[in-house]
Protein backbone atom coordinates (compact mmCIF):
# COMPACT_ATOMS: atom_id res chain seq x y z
CA UNK A 1 0.00 0.00 0.00
CA UNK A 2 2.84 2.31 0.94
CA UNK A 3 4.45 1.87 -2.10
CA UNK A 4 0.96 2.64 -4.10
CA UNK A 5 1.06 5.80 -2.57
CA UNK A 6 4.22 6.80 -3.07
CA UNK A 7 4.13 5.94 -7.25
CA UNK A 8 1.03 7.85 -7.13
CA UNK A 9 2.59 10.84 -5.54
CA UNK A 10 5.60 10.88 -7.93
CA UNK A 11 2.97 10.66 -10.92
CA UNK A 12 1.02 13.66 -9.97
CA UNK A 13 4.40 15.50 -9.18
CA UNK A 14 5.58 14.47 -12.76
CA UNK A 15 2.62 15.64 -14.36
CA UNK A 16 2.54 18.93 -12.37
CA UNK A 17 6.45 19.59 -13.59
CA UNK A 18 5.22 18.25 -17.09
CA UNK A 19 2.19 21.01 -16.86
CA UNK A 20 4.96 24.00 -15.89
CA UNK A 21 7.37 22.66 -18.11
CA UNK A 22 4.80 23.54 -21.10
CA UNK A 23 3.95 27.07 -20.26
CA UNK A 24 0.35 25.92 -18.89
CA UNK A 25 -0.21 27.23 -15.77
CA UNK A 26 -3.39 25.37 -13.59
CA UNK A 27 -6.32 27.65 -13.87
CA UNK A 28 -6.56 29.79 -10.91
CA UNK A 29 -9.39 30.20 -8.49
CA UNK A 30 -12.15 32.05 -8.85
CA UNK A 31 -12.76 35.09 -7.06
CA UNK A 32 -14.91 34.67 -4.23
CA UNK A 33 -16.49 38.29 -4.41
CA UNK A 34 -17.37 36.97 -7.83
CA UNK A 35 -20.86 35.44 -6.06
CA UNK A 36 -20.93 38.41 -3.86
CA UNK A 37 -21.46 40.97 -6.70
CA UNK A 38 -24.97 39.35 -7.12
CA UNK A 39 -26.36 40.21 -3.95
CA UNK A 40 -24.71 44.18 -3.85
CA UNK A 41 -26.89 46.82 -6.37
CA UNK A 42 -26.27 47.24 -9.71
CA UNK A 43 -23.20 48.27 -10.68
CA UNK A 44 -20.78 47.06 -7.91
CA UNK A 45 -17.71 46.46 -8.36
CA UNK A 46 -15.06 43.71 -7.73
CA UNK A 47 -12.66 46.17 -6.12
CA UNK A 48 -15.63 47.96 -4.13
CA UNK A 49 -15.33 44.67 -1.80
CA UNK A 50 -12.36 44.48 0.42
CA UNK A 51 -11.97 42.30 3.23
CA UNK A 52 -12.33 43.60 6.12
CA UNK A 53 -10.11 43.65 9.49
CA UNK A 54 -12.65 40.87 10.75
CA UNK A 55 -12.12 37.59 9.56
CA UNK A 56 -15.04 36.45 7.18
CA UNK A 57 -15.98 39.75 6.25
CA UNK A 58 -15.62 41.68 3.35
CA UNK A 59 -16.44 45.91 3.89
CA UNK A 60 -18.18 47.32 0.74
CA UNK A 61 -17.60 50.72 -0.15
CA UNK A 62 -19.90 52.96 -2.81
CA UNK A 63 -18.27 56.40 -2.47
CA UNK A 64 -18.42 57.06 1.15
CA UNK A 65 -20.73 54.55 2.17
CA UNK A 66 -19.49 51.76 3.87
CA UNK A 67 -21.16 48.87 5.14
CA UNK A 68 -20.53 44.95 5.84
CA UNK A 69 -20.98 41.61 4.01
CA UNK A 70 -20.32 38.04 5.27
CA UNK A 71 -18.05 35.95 2.90
CA UNK A 72 -20.84 33.20 2.75
CA UNK A 73 -23.29 36.15 1.01
CA UNK A 74 -26.07 35.59 4.24
CA UNK A 75 -25.75 38.56 6.02
CA UNK A 76 -25.40 42.61 5.30
CA UNK A 77 -24.21 44.61 7.92
CA UNK A 78 -25.04 49.06 8.21
CA UNK A 79 -23.20 49.69 11.35
CA UNK A 80 -19.65 50.93 12.71
CA UNK A 81 -16.95 48.64 13.16
CA UNK A 82 -14.58 50.05 16.49
CA UNK A 83 -11.21 49.01 17.28
CA UNK A 84 -11.87 48.16 20.90
CA UNK A 85 -8.31 48.48 21.83
CA UNK A 86 -8.15 51.85 20.27
CA UNK A 87 -11.14 52.82 20.33
CA UNK A 88 -10.70 54.12 16.75
CA UNK A 89 -14.00 54.09 14.63
CA UNK A 90 -12.37 52.55 11.34
CA UNK A 91 -15.31 52.76 9.50
CA UNK A 92 -15.42 56.71 9.58
CA UNK A 93 -12.32 56.68 9.08
CA UNK A 94 -12.82 54.85 5.50
CA UNK A 95 -15.88 57.13 5.29
CA UNK A 96 -13.32 60.65 5.67
CA UNK A 97 -10.70 59.42 3.30
CA UNK A 98 -13.24 58.46 0.56
CA UNK A 99 -14.81 61.98 1.11
CA UNK A 100 -11.07 63.76 1.00
CA UNK A 101 -10.09 61.74 -1.90
CA UNK A 102 -13.49 62.74 -4.21
CA UNK A 103 -13.70 66.24 -3.43
CA UNK A 104 -10.00 66.73 -3.90
CA UNK A 105 -11.03 65.41 -7.50
CA UNK A 106 -12.63 68.46 -8.10
CA UNK A 107 -10.83 71.92 -9.43
CA UNK A 108 -11.88 74.60 -7.52
CA UNK A 109 -12.31 76.40 -10.75
CA UNK A 110 -15.36 74.58 -10.12
CA UNK A 111 -16.56 76.02 -6.65
CA UNK A 112 -17.27 79.18 -5.24
CA UNK A 113 -14.61 80.38 -2.91
CA UNK A 114 -15.01 82.75 -0.05
CA UNK A 115 -11.53 83.25 1.33
CA UNK A 116 -9.71 85.90 3.90
CA UNK A 117 -6.03 86.53 3.25
CA UNK A 118 -4.56 84.22 4.79
CA UNK A 119 -6.81 81.68 5.99
CA UNK A 120 -6.29 78.90 8.74
CA UNK A 121 -9.28 76.53 8.06
CA UNK A 122 -11.13 75.52 4.51
CA UNK A 123 -14.31 73.79 4.71
CA UNK A 124 -16.23 72.36 1.71
CA UNK A 125 -20.12 73.01 2.17
CA UNK A 126 -22.67 71.33 -0.13
CA UNK A 127 -25.27 74.10 -0.14
CA UNK A 128 -28.93 74.91 -1.75
CA UNK A 129 -30.01 78.62 -2.68
CA UNK A 130 -33.56 78.08 -1.40
CA UNK A 131 -31.99 76.58 1.86
CA UNK A 132 -33.23 78.40 4.91
CA UNK A 133 -30.31 77.32 7.05
CA UNK A 134 -27.95 77.66 3.91
CA UNK A 135 -28.67 81.50 3.86
CA UNK A 136 -27.67 82.12 7.95
CA UNK A 137 -24.80 80.11 7.20
CA UNK A 138 -23.78 82.53 4.12
CA UNK A 139 -25.10 85.84 6.06
CA UNK A 140 -22.22 84.87 8.36
CA UNK A 141 -19.66 84.94 5.90
CA UNK A 142 -17.58 88.33 7.25
CA UNK A 143 -17.48 86.51 10.71
CA UNK A 144 -16.20 82.98 8.97
CA UNK A 145 -13.56 84.82 7.31
CA UNK A 146 -12.75 86.57 10.43
CA UNK A 147 -12.25 83.65 12.21
CA UNK A 148 -9.89 82.27 9.23
CA UNK A 149 -11.78 80.38 7.52
CA UNK A 150 -12.33 79.33 3.92
CA UNK A 151 -15.27 78.59 2.63
CA UNK A 152 -15.33 76.35 -0.69
CA UNK A 153 -19.20 75.90 -2.08
CA UNK A 154 -20.31 73.26 -4.12
CA UNK A 155 -23.99 73.37 -5.25
CA UNK A 156 -26.39 70.75 -3.97
CA UNK A 157 -29.88 71.46 -4.94
CA UNK A 158 -32.20 69.33 -3.17
CA UNK A 159 -35.44 69.43 -5.19
CA UNK A 160 -33.23 68.08 -7.82
CA UNK A 161 -32.75 68.38 -11.58
CA UNK A 162 -35.28 70.61 -13.20
CA UNK A 163 -36.40 72.29 -10.13
CA UNK A 164 -36.52 75.70 -9.51
CA UNK A 165 -33.67 75.64 -6.96
CA UNK A 166 -31.52 73.69 -9.47
CA UNK A 167 -32.54 76.28 -12.27
CA UNK A 168 -31.34 79.52 -9.48
CA UNK A 169 -27.80 77.63 -9.36
CA UNK A 170 -27.25 77.38 -12.80
CA UNK A 171 -28.21 81.06 -13.03
CA UNK A 172 -25.96 81.68 -10.28
CA UNK A 173 -22.86 79.76 -12.35
CA UNK A 174 -23.42 81.66 -15.67
CA UNK A 175 -23.05 85.39 -13.64
CA UNK A 176 -20.39 87.32 -14.69
CA UNK A 177 -19.74 87.67 -10.98
CA UNK A 178 -20.89 84.29 -8.94
CA UNK A 179 -20.13 85.09 -6.18
CA UNK A 180 -21.97 88.17 -5.81
CA UNK A 181 -24.96 86.46 -7.73
CA UNK A 182 -24.90 83.68 -4.87
CA UNK A 183 -24.54 85.87 -2.26
CA UNK A 184 -27.58 88.17 -3.84
CA UNK A 185 -29.56 84.75 -4.45
CA UNK A 186 -29.18 83.66 -1.23
CA UNK A 187 -30.50 87.26 -0.07
CA UNK A 188 -33.68 86.32 -2.04
CA UNK A 189 -33.06 88.66 -4.57
CA UNK A 190 -34.44 87.92 -8.16
CA UNK A 191 -32.50 86.19 -10.42
CA UNK A 192 -32.46 86.66 -14.45
CA UNK A 193 -33.62 82.82 -14.68
CA UNK A 194 -33.24 83.54 -18.67
CA UNK A 195 -29.04 83.47 -18.03
CA UNK A 196 -27.81 80.10 -19.37
CA UNK A 197 -24.63 78.94 -19.79
CA UNK A 198 -23.29 75.49 -20.61
CA UNK A 199 -21.75 73.14 -19.17
CA UNK A 200 -22.22 74.41 -15.20
CA UNK A 201 -20.93 71.84 -12.10
CA UNK A 202 -24.27 71.76 -10.83
CA UNK A 203 -25.05 68.05 -11.94
CA UNK A 204 -21.97 66.97 -10.96
CA UNK A 205 -21.70 68.80 -7.93
CA UNK A 206 -25.19 67.20 -6.77
CA UNK A 207 -24.27 63.68 -7.97
CA UNK A 208 -21.04 64.17 -6.22
CA UNK A 209 -22.90 65.19 -3.21
CA UNK A 210 -25.58 62.16 -2.63
CA UNK A 211 -21.86 59.78 -3.14
CA UNK A 212 -20.43 61.48 -0.33
CA UNK A 213 -23.56 60.85 1.91
CA UNK A 214 -24.96 64.67 1.61
CA UNK A 215 -28.75 64.14 3.14
CA UNK A 216 -29.34 67.98 4.16
CA UNK A 217 -27.86 70.89 3.62
CA UNK A 218 -25.88 72.80 4.52
CA UNK A 219 -23.58 69.98 4.65
CA UNK A 220 -20.43 71.16 5.56
CA UNK A 221 -16.74 68.48 5.28
CA UNK A 222 -13.51 69.62 6.94
CA UNK A 223 -10.26 69.51 5.66
CA UNK A 224 -9.80 66.35 7.14
CA UNK A 225 -13.14 64.87 5.52
CA UNK A 226 -15.38 64.76 8.74
CA UNK A 227 -19.10 65.48 7.99
CA UNK A 228 -20.37 68.64 9.45
CA UNK A 229 -24.58 67.94 9.23
CA UNK A 230 -26.46 71.64 9.27
CA UNK A 231 -25.94 75.08 10.62
CA UNK A 232 -23.17 75.74 13.18
CA UNK A 233 -22.45 79.13 14.40
CA UNK A 234 -19.03 80.85 13.74
CA UNK A 235 -17.57 80.12 16.84
CA UNK A 236 -18.70 76.69 17.51
CA UNK A 237 -17.43 75.43 14.10
CA UNK A 238 -14.62 76.87 14.86
CA UNK A 239 -14.04 74.54 17.71
CA UNK A 240 -15.26 71.84 15.58
CA UNK A 241 -12.39 72.60 12.87
CA UNK A 242 -9.54 72.70 16.13
CA UNK A 243 -10.82 69.50 17.09
CA UNK A 244 -10.88 67.88 13.78
CA UNK A 245 -6.89 68.50 13.21
CA UNK A 246 -6.23 67.92 16.46
CA UNK A 247 -7.51 64.60 16.26
CA UNK A 248 -5.58 63.68 12.92
CA UNK A 249 -2.30 64.66 14.43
Amino acid sequence: MLRYVAVLTLMVCAAAASVRAAGVEPPAAADPRAALLKLLPAGAKLEDLRPSPIAGIYEFTQGAEVSYLTADGKYFIDGNVYDMKSRDNLTEALRTHARVAMINAVPESEMLIFSPPNPKYTITVFTDVDCAYCRKLHSKMAELNRLGIRVRYMFFPRTGPGTESWKKAEVVWCSADRNEALTRAKAGAVLDMNKICTPTPVRREYELGENIGVRGTPAIITENGDYISGYVEPRELIDQLKESQVAKR
